[in-house]
């Protein structure tokens, strides 16, 4: 498991290129700070990334705990970065109640 700033988890990332890791982590910190911005306090944010079919296929799963609530989200899809901006966008909405 991957952590970034103490309350980002990336876990089953391990095996990803190093270049596509930097756009991962990019992804994932402008997220937070997005939420950062609209007042929302991350307190966890997890990630945890399955490869289905040897690559070819990839299923996300996203875990937010903010403000005493929790939010989840996933998304499968062959493009590992359309796939984790899926999971992304599912959670921001959530948290806008």
């Amino acid at each position: 498991m991957l952590e970034l700033g103490g309350n980002i988890q990336l876990s089953g990332f391990s095996n990803i290129e190093p270049s596509k890791m930097i756009v991962i982590k990019k992804m994932v910190g402008n997220h937070v700070k997005k939420l950062d911005f609209t007042q929302i306090k991350v307190n966890l944010l997890k990630l945890t990334l399955k490869n289905i079919h040897s690559e070819k296929l990839f299923e996300i799963h996203g875990y937010l705990e903010t403000n005493g609530k929790i939010y989840q989200s996933d998304a499968t899809d062959h493009n590992l970065f359309f796939g984790l901006n899926k999971v992304l966008t599912g959670i921001t909405p959530k948290t806008k109640e």
